[in-house]
């Protein structure tokens, strides 16, 4: 049980860690019942349900693309007039699928009923749909039907889980605590917070093992989950979203290009070098040959686009589990009340205006600037490619059209100067114009260096120009590759307010700590669970008034602690910690800084007043 009742025990031994005071103490009278309207994006709800509704969402949206009749239901006279009705389908569906996601938060078993009879129906339109009409002759046959995998398991998921739901509300409809206020997470986060009993793992073999340095390192790049901690439900969407605009986006540019290259590679005969004569270009004297030769670009070509395209999917989805990492660094930070280096941006906690349309469009940026970095990264990478093996590689190996190999060869006098010049100057850096005296380097050779510096300026001028030209690619290539990532800036830090992506994910994660702090919420449902129930029940004030309650419970005495031997004094030392680990999270929570008084938002030290 808790570790309050075993103190309560004779002949027990005393534990004042965590367990014994507050969290795991047995509440009586009966818990508080979710209240407000149906909001399937809060906390204690199920995750799987909105992430599944989502990405049925942007799947519904992504067919709309290239559909006919953008709604079910008119019939258009003209593909001209497709673009209202295109835009009003952009609202249309996130309506017609909000029914799915408000019979997952009432949980009852009318809802649960309801659920299940909306999602077989969605579930079995789109399977007759699809088996009427496997194919489509735009851009694919199988586009249409390769699109809606994504749907067609977003609805299958719903169309299992409501089911479950409703067999399960039966089981549990009277049961003890079938409804709670809010769910285990943000009690499991505080026990961890303020849990004294650390994990001491293998600290010492991990200093040795190599696998174990190199699991350390991957933890650093890759999300692996954590005990006491949950990304917020926002950002699992995101991550939902961006995964299936990922498929989305490589499914769409796969077709559109690979069977094109396919039959057109197909339908090569030998008239194909009148074609290219024309254009004075001659590959061979014989015409079979020309239509090999025309063949095996046309197959290197295929191969370059293919793999720029793998190379993208794979790039974008590393950036999207290194976020996921750089997501939880943040929030853990924020949540213990330190303060990031977010630029020059406002670091105010309180929500504002801008802060809560920032939120609101948190995920739809994420899915948008995903799918466009992968648009990028699909071009730079493809020119990238193409070039590589039609300047590079296919001249080599049939030993002929090496017209850049020849070029980069004419010019090697200037390589040549420009080598020499790097290398002499670092050699002459590390041997000549440095030395190290007691310990520390020195710079020696003054006169030398000056004159060095004078003599190689046209040389380093040339030297720069490579270097400037290497900086652009660099920097385009980087910017592609993190263009969907918003947890940092592409742009420099003093210009970081203009990064719109950026200044949306510091609105984002202030609205997110200041609404939905575990700390805040397991804290204010536990002084919130009494027996006897409180005069005046404001949503807002009771939270407040749980709150301020919460600090003068850090100041009782308990009974149990009033031993003078070393346990005892022991037991009063860990539970003073505890103690003042839960009032520094709570003084250093946002939401609650709004509500307290303002001579306790510049106390000093000991209580001194300024």
């Amino acid at each position: 049980m808790s570790g309050a009742a075993g103190n309560q025990s004779s002949g027990t031994t005393e534990d004042y860690s965590y367990g014994s005071w507050y969290i795991d103490e047995p509440q009586g009278g009966q818990e508080l019942q979710p209240e407000g309207p149906v909001d399937f994006l809060t906390v204690d709800g199920p995750w799987t349900v909105p992430a599944a509704i989502f990405m049925v969402l942007f799947s519904s949206l992504c067919l709309l693309l290239l559909a006919e009749a953008p709604l079910p239901f008119p019939t258009l006279t003209s593909p001209s007039s497709q673009g209202p009705w295109k835009v009003l389908a952009l609202l249309y569906y996130p309506a017609f699928y909000y029914s799915l996601a408000a019979c997952a938060t009432v949980r009852h078993e009318a809802s649960h009923l309801l659920g299940s009879v909306l999602s077989w129906a969605h579930f079995g339109v789109q399977v007759w749909q699809r088996a009427e009409c496997p194919q489509v002759p735009k851009i694919y046959k199988y586009y249409s039907l390769l699109a809606s995998v994504p749907l067609l398991l977003g609805l299958g998921f719903l169309s299992l889980w409501y089911p479950v739901q409703f067999v399960r509300s039966f089981s549990h409809s009277t049961g003890v605590g079938s409804e709670r206020l809010q769910s285990s997470y943000p009690e499991e986060y505080l026990r961890t917070l303020l849990c004294l009993k650390k994990l001491r793992s293998s600290s010492h073999a991990s200093k040795h093992g190599f696998l174990s340095q190199a699991w350390i390192c991957v933890r650093h790049y890759v999300y692996t989950p954590q005990r006491g901690f949950r990304l917020p439900l926002k950002l699992v969407l995101s991550a939902t979203l961006t995964g299936t605009a990922i498929y989305q986006v490589a499914l769409l540019l796969l077709v559109a290009v690979v069977p094109t290259i396919q039959k057109v590679r197909a339908g090569i005969t030998t008239e194909v070098s009148y074609l290219l004569a024309g254009f004075g270009v001659v590959l061979s004297e014989d015409r079979q040959e020309v239509v090999t030769l025309v063949k095996h670009h046309l197959w290197a070509l295929e191969v370059c686009y293919i793999s720029a395209l793998v190379l993208s999917c794979s790039l974008t989805f590393l950036v999207l589990i290194r976020s996921l990492v750089r997501h939880r660094v943040n929030l853990r930070a924020l949540h213990r009340g330190a303060a990031l280096d977010l630029g020059p941006l406002p670091q105010s906690p309180h929500p504002s205006r801008q802060a809560i349309f920032c939120w609101m469009n948190f995920s739809a940026y994420q899915t948008a600037f995903t799918c466009l970095g992968l648009l990028v990264q699909q071009v730079i990478f493809f020119l990238a490619t193409m070039a590589l093996a039609f300047l590079v590689c296919m001249p080599v190996f049939h030993g002929r059209n090496l017209l850049l190999l020849r070029s980069l060869a004419s010019f090697w006098p200037f390589w040549l100067t420009v080598a020499l010049a790097v290398t002499l100057q670092n050699v002459a850096a590390h041997w000549v114009f440095l030395k190290t005296r007691h310990g520390w380097p020195e710079l020696t050779n003054h006169c030398v260096l000056y004159a060095a510096t004078f003599l190689l300026f046209p040389v380093n001028v040339l030297v720069g120009a490579l270097v400037a030209a290497w900086r652009v690619v660099l920097s385009a290539l980087y910017n592609a590759i993190h263009l969907g990532q918003m947890d940092f800036s592409l742009l420099p830090p003093r210009a970081a307010t203009l990064d719109p992506g950026y200044h949306t994910y510091c609105n984002f994660l202030k609205i997110e700590v200041n609404q939905s702090h575990p700390a805040m919420i397991a804290f204010c449902a536990l002084l919130l669970r009494t027996q006897k129930p409180r005069p005046r029940v404001v949503p807002q004030e009771g939270l407040i008034l749980g709150a301020e309650e919460g600090m003068q419970l850090l100041q009782t005495k308990d009974p149990m602690a009033k031993g003078t031997g070393p346990r005892a004094r022991q037991g009063r030392a860990r539970q003073g910690r505890a103690r003042w680990g839960l009032a520094y999270t709570l003084l250093h929570n946002p939401a609650l800084q709004a509500f307290r008084k303002r001579a306790l938002s510049a106390a000093q030290a000991n209580g001194i007043q300024p």
